[in-house]
């Protein structure tokens, strides 16, 4: 029989009543306020964080009214239920908030010095990180609203979401008051709305939002004929859970070991991204008079055809991959689509290599192509997707209505995004893939190899990212043409923090915080890393476990540097050596050429148990779990 992580067809996630609701299921509510507090006074704070405890939403609650919602919208023939409401509420804590709730560090092992990753961005905060993620000039820290640094520090970012305007005023009057009397600061409120009207579901540029969001293996149904894709959603692809919610399923073995209060949780990224709408549009129809002054643009091409490359979608949705000439706003099948290839645009000639819409998910167009010539499948970048939650702020553009419809009103987008890794998922596809101008490069469909992008490389996003040159690529072949784009999204503000399970809330409301470090599925430490997901130590804090040099594995204690425990796994023959944790096996092995092992040279000899973890516990004692019940141990805890 099939378990609950293999078959796909199991949604026990429907089920999950320990995962905040807005993470796998979303709110998905019109109407959102987002208060970014500071606690003053901990015991106060802790008292507080206990009584908002039984009003957080979990997946399970917001899974079944998100299904009931649905169900009664198509009874109605698309029209939101009137009689059907509710207000939700989320909690995540920065670093620093979970520092002063816990009266201690709840990464004691991460550090300025650390292996970079999930671990430490959070440590650090996007304050810290700003520069590589395209953070400088005016979107600099110094300019925001709000973040993780100085007098604008944030512990927490309290999250209400409502269907109904009235209820959630009525809702923060309530909790403007129970704040105050916790001692706790409100640093910043940041409101959202759903635009109205025709603007519906849509963000101030004036395109649809949302679409390309990935389904969640185990809470979406999936496709019978095709389960890749969620039933009734051709082309929206089931990723893992465990790529959102830390210490569920993975999409590939990651060697990220997360502390035991991080189970059940997600990563939360806010950014508030102001747009410059009439910018954009008069830049976008500027570059057009240079596209047809070059004769590379058909001389019946729009602003709004431009536009649409720009982003990889009309303004209804319709991919322009599929509808390169029109919108098909009519078409409500096509607006949904995410049935999206590129295999056959490789150069970015029909929906350019630069468009925000392959910049920020690939999908089977990326450049590189496997042994056999054959591109990528689309499920490559499974383990990049972020869970999106944003939402407007602001009214709509519109120069002949009020002064707050002008061109210098605040307006833009409440970014929201999960992850189980901030490092490998927000951080990549803001760093890597949106502001670096040399992704993806030109590919021709003759040959594998990359071509010399020439003069001038693909360009960074030109709808989200930095200012930047792109390359338009003509249909017909001959030099390409520099298109040019000021920057027309800025950050105002920006916060990395957690949103712990309903278990973990309980425990931070007690003081109380379990650093233990857990690892489970595949996971390798090794000196010689083959690339940069993989690390030598878990450090619980107290002991650290650690592959040496030499090939022997040791546990250390940190207080003095002594060892407490070996494998005694030292190879002075110079082969490469690896630790490795799979199947519930803890062991030390030399590795030949791609990989593969060669031979053991010692183990835990636990194996045969994959759903067991390895854990670097609080105490000095590093630990094998099966079911709750230690199968093997170090013996090396600290008394």
């Amino acid at each position: 029989m099939a378990t609950a992580t293999t078959d796909p067809h199991n949604l026990f996630l429907r089920e999950d009543a320990e995962t905040q609701g807005d993470v796998l299921a979303g709110f998905k509510k019109d109407h959102m306020q987002l208060l970014f507090l500071r606690f003053e006074d901990q015991q106060p704070a802790r008292t507080w964080l206990k009584q908002l405890r039984p009003l957080i939403a979990t997946t399970k609650q917001v899974a079944t009214f998100n299904k009931e919602f649905s169900r009664a919208r198509s009874y109605s023939g698309g029209d939101d239920p009137k009689n059907l409401n509710a207000l939700w509420y989320g909690i995540s804590l920065t670093f620093e908030g979970l520092t002063f709730l816990a009266g201690h560090s709840p990464l004691p092992g991460v550090d300025g010095n650390s292996t970079d990753g999930p671990l430490k961005a959070f440590f650090e905060g996007p304050a810290k990180r700003a520069p590589a993620l395209g953070d400088a000039g005016q979107n600099a820290p110094q300019n925001w609203l709000f973040g993780n640094f100085g007098d604008g520090r944030v512990h927490a970012v309290l999250t209400l979401a409502a269907d109904q305007p009235h209820a959630l005023r009525a809702t923060l009057g309530d909790v403007r008051q129970d704040l105050a009397r916790a001692k706790i600061v409100t640093v910043y409120e940041q409101e959202g709305a759903t635009l109205e009207g025709p603007r519906r579901g849509r963000e101030h540029f004036g395109f649809k939002d949302g679409v390309s969001e990935p389904a969640i293996k185990h809470l979406d149904e999936p496709d019978p004929e095709n389960p890749v894709y969620e039933k009734g959603h051709p082309g929206t692809i089931l990723v893992k859970p465990g790529e959102f919610v830390v210490g569920l399923e993975r999409e590939r073995p990651h060697p990220l070991p997360y502390p035991e209060w991080a189970q059940h949780g997600s990563f939360q990224v806010v950014r508030r991204l102001a747009q410059d709408v009439p910018g954009w549009w008069a830049g976008v129809a500027a570059q057009l008079k240079v596209l047809k002054e070059a004769k590379a643009a058909p001389p019946e091409a729009t602003t709004e055809w431009l536009a649409a490359r720009l982003v990889g979608r009309w303004r209804s949705g319709t991919p322009v991959a599929k509808c390169p000439h029109a919108d098909m706003s009519y078409n409500a099948e096509s607006s949904n689509d995410n049935l999206i290839s590129f295999r056959d645009d490789p150069k970015g000639t029909t929906t350019p290599l630069w468009s925000h819409l392959r910049k920020t998910n690939p999908r089977d167009g990326f450049p590189v192509r496997d042994k056999e010539g054959e591109f990528h499948p689309d499920t490559k970048f499974n383990h990049r997707r972020i869970m999106r939650r944003g939402i407007p702020y602001g009214l709509p553009f519109d120069p002949s209505a009020s002064a707050l419809n002008g061109p210098d009103a605040p307006r833009g987008l409440v970014f929201v995004c999960y992850q189980a890794d901030l490092f490998r998922q927000f951080e990549f596809i803001q760093r890597d893939w949106m502001n670096d101008e040399t992704f993806p490069k030109p590919n021709p469909d003759t040959h594998h190899e990359q071509v010399d992008p020439g003069p001038f490389p693909t360009g960074s996003d030109p709808v989200a990212g930095e200012e930047t040159v792109v390359r338009w690529e003509r249909p017909q072949g001959g030099e390409p043409v520099a298109l040019s784009f000021a920057q027309f999204v800025r950050t105002e503000g920006a916060v990395y923090a957690f949103a712990p399970s309903v278990s973990v809330i309980d425990q931070l409301a007690e003081g109380r915080m379990n650093t233990n470090m857990v690892v489970s599925g595949l996971t390798i430490f090794t000196v010689n890393s083959f690339d940069n997901t993989e690390r030598d130590t878990v450090d619980s804090g107290t002991v650290r476990l650690f592959l040496r040099p030499d090939g022997n594995l040791v546990v250390i204690d940190n207080s003095n540097e002594r060892i407490l425990w070996a494998a005694n796994t030292a190879n002075p023959a110079g082969a490469k050596t690896q630790a490795r944790f799979a199947d519930g096996e803890l062991f030390v092995c030399t590795v030949k050429e791609g990989n593969q092992i060669d031979q053991k040279l010692w183990t835990s000899g636990t194996a045969g148990k994959p759903e067991a973890k390895l854990v670097v516990q609080m105490d000095g004692n590093v630990v094998i779990y099966h079911r709750g019940e230690a199968i093997w141990h170090t013996d090396t805890a600290l008394r």
